[in-house]
Parts: C-alpha cells; sequence; structure tokens
C-alpha cells in the first residue's frame, strides 16, 4: 500500500479535484479487518464501578450541489457563505463553528481534568466540503482531537455512507461502494492509524432496510468493511415474532439479524437509539439524565451496566447551535467537581462499551435478538428453509396489497417521512445512472482493480454516490430534485466519455 496516500495530509495536499473515494479497495480492507482492542488499553474506566452509562453522538452533514458560480460542485455550507440572504443562510458561520467546537471543547475538558465522551459522524459530503473550501482551521482541530493520543480515549468517530445515502433505497451494489468511500476519504484527511479505529456505524437519517435481501446486503458490506456495530433507530427493529423491543433491551446490546430471500443469515451487534426528540434530547443532555434511572442488568452470567444511547444533528437549529454547550461542557464539570467522572453514571463510546463488557465475560451470541420491523409477516408466511426469492417476493406482493401497515421502504429517525414515495423523478434516474455505471466498470475492475485508481473511473464513481444523497428527497420538489437530475445528467456525461 502506497502509505503516503494515507498519512494525514496538509489542506494544500487535500485539495484536488476529486476527493480520494476509491482506489485502494484491498489495502483499506487489510487495515479494518482487525480485533484489536480499541478503547480498553486506554479507557480510564472500569465497568465494576459503574452503573449505567451514556453514549452521545454528533452527525454532521452538508451535501454537495451543482451550484457554484459556473456549476461547479459546491459544499451547501460554501452556498449559505455566499448567498446570506437566502432563508437561514445567516447561519453559515455559526454552522462552521458547529462542525469545528468539538475540537475545542474536548481539549479544555480534558485539561481541566474532566472526562468527556463523544462519537462523531461526518459526512464525506462535509468532509470533502471542509477542503474545497480550504477550512483548515476546522480541519485541524478535527485533526487533533482524532490523531492526538492525548485525545483519542475521548473521541470516536463512526463510519456512515459516503455522500449521506439512505440505505434502503440505495442500488444495492452502492451499498458497500457509499461504505468504503467514506473509508477512503476518510484516511485521507485523518490517516490509516486514526480509520483503524472506526468500528461502529452511524447510518444517514438513521433509516434501516427491512427488505430482507436489502438488509442483509447491508450488514454483509458492512462486515466486509470492518464494522463491528451499528446504530438502529429503536422503532425501525422488532423480535423474530414481531413483538417490539422490551424496555429493559433497548439499553444493552442487541443482535441485528439478516435473512435474505435463499434463507442465509447474517448477523451484527447492534445499539439501540432510543426515540425522541432527538436534537433536544442531546443539546440538553438528556441520555445523562435518563442514565441516571437506569441501573445494571444481566446479559448471559454477566452484569453489565446499561447504557443510554442517542444521536442528534450538530448543528442544525437554535438548540444545537446555543443549547449544546450549555449542556455539554458543563456535565462533565458537575460530574468531576462530585467525584463522579469515572463511576456510577457516566459517558461512554459504543466500541468502549462493547470492549468492557465482552472483556467482562460477555458472549456477543447472548444479546436479545432483532430483526427489520415487518419482517415476520413474510416469514409468517414463506418457511425460512424452503426461501426462495420469488417467494419472498410473492409474499411481500400480498401483504402490500392486504395489510396498509406493512412497508419495505425501511424505517428512520421518524415514520412520517418517506425517501421513496412521490420522488420517482429521482429514484428512476437514480437507479439508472448507477446501472450504467456498474454495466461499464464492473466487468474491467474484475479483471483489473486498478481500474478504481483511473480519474474516469473515481468522477463517474463521485457522480453515483452523490445523486444518492437524502437531501434531494427529504427537501420535496423543485430546486433540490433539479440539483439531483443535473447531477445524474453529469452521470451520464462522464460515462459516455
Amino acid at each position: 500500500m502506497n502509505s503516503a496516500i494515507f498519512s494525514p495530509k496538509s489542506l494544500g495536499e487535500l485539495r484536488s479535484i476529486l476527493p480520494i473515494i476509491s482506489g485502494w479497495e484491498t489495502e483499506i480492507s487489510s487495515i479494518v479487518n482487525h480485533h484489536d482492542l480499541l478503547f480498553l488499553p486506554t479507557t480510564n474506566l472500569r465497568l465494576d464501578q459503574i452503573t449505567s452509562g451514556f453514549a452521545c453522538a454528533l452527525h454532521m452533514h452538508q451535501p454537495t450541489i451543482p451550484a457554484g458560480a459556473n456549476g461547479e460542485l459546491i459544499n451547501h455550507l460554501q452556498y449559505m457563505f455566499e448567498h446570506q440572504g437566502e432563508g437561514d443562510n445567516h447561519n453559515a458561520g455559526v454552522f462552521a463553528w458547529c462542525y469545528a467546537r468539538m475540537g475545542e471543547f474536548i481539549p479544555d475538558l480534558v485539561a481541566q481534568g474532566d472526562n468527556p465522551r463523544i462519537m462523531l459522524d461526518y459526512s464525506g459530503n462535509l468532509l470533502w466540503g471542509l477542503v474545497q473550501m480550504g477550512r483548515e482551521d476546522i480541519i485541524d482541530k478535527l485533526k487533533n482531537i482524532t490523531c492526538n493520543p492525548q485525545y483519542q480515549p475521548y473521541v470516536e468517530w463512526l463510519g456512515t455512507m459516503w455522500s449521506h445515502a439512505v440505505v434502503p433505497s440505495t442500488p444495492i451494489p452502492d451499498i458497500k461502494l457509499q461504505i468504503q468511500a467514506w473509508q477512503h476519504h476518510f484516511a485521507s484527511i485523518f490517516g490509516v492509524e486514526a480509520l483503524k479505529r472506526v468500528k461502529g456505524f452511524s447510518p444517514p437519517e438513521m433509516h434501516l432496510p427491512n427488505h430482507p435481501d436489502t438488509l442483509y446486503e447491508y450488514i454483509k458490506a458492512l462486515k466486509e468493511c470492518g464494522y463491528r456495530w451499528l446504530m438502529v433507530q429503536e422503532h425501525s427493529v422488532e423480535r423474530p415474532d414481531g413483538s417490539s423491543l422490551r424496555q429493559d433491551d433497548k439499553y444493552i446490546p442487541n443482535r441485528l439479524v439478516a435473512r435474505n430471500s435463499h434463507g442465509e443469515t447474517i448477523s451484527i451487534t447492534a445499539l439501540i437509539k432510543t426515540q425522541g426528540s432527538d436534537t433536544k434530547l442531546v443539546a440538553q443532555m438528556q441520555p445523562y439524565h435518563e442514565a441516571k434511572g437506569r441501573g445494571r442488568q444481566q446479559v448471559g452470567n454477566v452484569s453489565i451496566p446499561a447504557l443510554v444511547t442517542q444521536i442528534a444533528d450538530g448543528e442544525n437549529g437554535g438548540v444545537m447551535m446555543n443549547e449544546f454547550p450549555r449542556g455539554f461542557q458543563p456535565l462533565w464539570q458537575e460530574l468531576r467537581e462530585h467525584g463522579r467522572s469515572v463511576a456510577g453514571v457516566v459517558g461512554l463510546h459504543g466500541t468502549e462499551y462493547l470492549e468492557l463488557i465482552e472483556a467482562a465475560g460477555v458472549n456477543p451470541e447472548d444479546y436479545p435478538v432483532c430483526q427489520g420491523v415487518h419482517q415476520h409477516k413474510i416469514w409468517q408466511r414463506v418457511d425460512p428453509d424452503q426461501a426462495t426469492p420469488e417467494a419472498v417476493e410473492e409474499a411481500i406482493a400480498e401483504l402490500k396489497a392486504t395489510d396498509h401497515q406493512f412497508s419495505m421502504d425501511g424505517a428512520s429517525w421518524t415514520n412520517n417521512l418517506s425517501w421513496v414515495a412521490g420522488y420517482e423523478n429521482v429514484l428512476e434516474p437514480m437507479n439508472q445512472l448507477s446501472a450504467n455505471f456498474h454495466k461499464k466498470y464492473d466487468g474491467s475492475c474484475q479483471e483489473n482493480p486498478a481500474v478504481t485508481q483511473g480519474t474516469d473511473y473515481q468522477e463517474a464513481l463521485l457522480y453515483n454516490l452523490l445523486v444518492q444523497t437524502s437531501c434531494f428527497r427529504y427537501w420535496g420538489q423543485g430546486t433540490w430534485t433539479d440539483y439531483a437530475r443535473e447531477l445524474y445528467r453529469r452521470g451520464e456525461a462522464t460515462l459516455e466519455k
């Protein structure tokens, strides 16, 4: 592997026409597929002293749009700075500070003897945008808390889909490409050692596919890319019998099992994000207050602390802009002043928690089992041991016709939004571009893996991934769907070169 490519670089070295999102798939795979303990060797926490824990994550994203002065690809944050009079764009400076501020908060808290924890989820779009804009001030602050050993125990990065694509409506062959693109890009900015420590995955919009084949391929891709656990929204999963998760099971790891239409199964550890007003909960550090009402629970023969897991947008709205600093920083100071920074109710990372409890003897096979919501209805009609794709699709068609509550669109932050219904004018071109991309490149990539290092491949991949950005559906018809169609047009033009 050319280690120079994945050594942390200055912003000047990172700035180029294309982000590094492909080309070293085999090398990246060898980096991330390991079983090294990442937090256990350095954690200052002891499991027997913890009654419960809370794990908070911040999700950061700004899409890439074809809206530069001459139609160039720029980040929406740059657009906000350049169009201050539109909507809430006057907040661009505050948004930029939100992307940097953990790089200020963590060193300050550690310097005064506090014991903070935070998990970070930044989309590839946003990371690329910060590079495009020349925001070395933001990137350097993030590098400090990511690469400086002094701060590594306090910060955990989570992987995600590079262009903030929602998994259920992402073409199946592109799920792994999105995951790998983020890993390439993250390593190009923060280096190989930082990428080795990324073991948890944060899905955009907390969207979990529930079609048997899509969920199976998603978990398979995550595991092949070295991920150990996935954050899952509470109401997006069910027990194998179709019942909701029991209250206590929301606060311990679950084993998310996927069975595909051939009857094959695969599983991954899931940490359950509980329902609620996400930004307000994290801004006011509600997970800590909820954890105070929890205690130790039994998994197999081992007593472990309950864990309250929550994620929120890190920048959107006055709550995160204004209330989060007032909630986050004083909490850790309060815990230290009362002698409770390493005992009782404590902050934890997802991976740190799993390493602590499994070192104490917990077997992941003993985690309660969950599956994608509504899947029990399929397996009531199809014998899992005799499953075929035809039988599964027939059952799905019957259920859609007879059960108004049944859906194979997956589930996300909220059930009142769909990333599918009403967006055929985006989804059809998106699927067509994906099909054309794979038609052109799959065969040549199998013959010569180095094809993915070529500029033509990387540019085509970039447009293929960008069209899948969820914002082009989340914000409704109009400008945002027009952006998607323009990206599709450019992608097709790239493939035709």
